[in-house]
């Protein structure tokens, strides 16, 4: 016996975006704010309710949840995954007013692989490839692990 599949169309939807954004297909991206000069790689995922600042830089395969901002002149290296349901009752809670929010500042790096939770990154930040960032970053500098952790601050 085989069931019915349903399918939905993937592509981009109901998406505000400034000057000169150029997002290379095939993506997913529905109900986000792109600023001017943003780059969006192939097969990326941007959700509902995300903010990305102006002359920043997605690469391929990232995956940007809802309720996720970011600053201006930031880079998302490829893979780089945001996760903003904090598993409070120790199973996914598919209500969103349970999930987390995450905010980048303006020129904030992250190296492909990573996995950023919902916290608050501050401006001029280094997250090395493969980190994993579960709490507040509020010193600039150069952050890499699992948990990410300070390798050196920069001025």
């Amino acid at each position: 016996m085989s069931a019915k599949i349903r399918t939905r169309q993937s592509g981009i939807n109901n998406v505000q975006a400034g000057q000169n954004v150029m997002v290379i297909e095939p993506s997913n991206l529905y109900g986000c704010q792109l600023g001017d000069d943003v780059f969006v790689g192939p097969f990326v995922e941007i959700q509902k309710n995300v903010s990305v600042g102006a002359r920043s830089k997605i690469q391929s395969h990232s995956f940007i949840c809802e309720y996720v901002t970011l600053g201006e002149d930031c880079f998302i290296g490829h893979g780089v995954m945001f996760a903003n349901d904090l598993f409070k009752g120790g199973t996914p809670n598919a209500d969103p007013a349970s999930w987390g929010h995450t905010r980048l500042g303006n020129r904030v790096s992250v190296g492909s692989g990573a996995t950023i939770l919902a916290v608050e990154i501050c401006d001029d930040v280094v997250i090395g490839a493969g980190a994993v960032v579960s709490k507040n970053i509020t010193r600039k500098g150069i952050y890499a692990g699992n948990p990410a952790r300070l390798l050196r601050e920069l001025d």
